[in-house]
């Protein structure tokens, strides 16, 4: 009797946590009008041409160390 139900419980819970892995928040859904902005803004970007200039490293100065007293 126990065994069924302990079973019983764990079939319950695996249904339950099933469930919730599809479960979206109500903001998450397409719109068109987004979708459209991002077509437009990412066709801008290709069109456009890009100029980067090389990264320079910068200069390191080199660290003070205490100079050690003579024993």
């Amino acid at each position: 009797m126990r065994r069924c139900l302990v079973i019983g419980f764990a079939l319950a819970a695996l249904c339950g946590a099933t469930t919730l892995a599809y479960a979206r928040p109500p903001t998450v859904m397409s719109s068109p009008g987004y979708d459209r902005r991002l077509q437009e803004s990412r066709s801008q970007l290709g069109s456009s041409p890009t100029v980067t200039e090389p990264v320079t490293a910068p200069v390191v100065k080199p660290k003070r160390t205490k100079k050690k007293q003579p024993n």
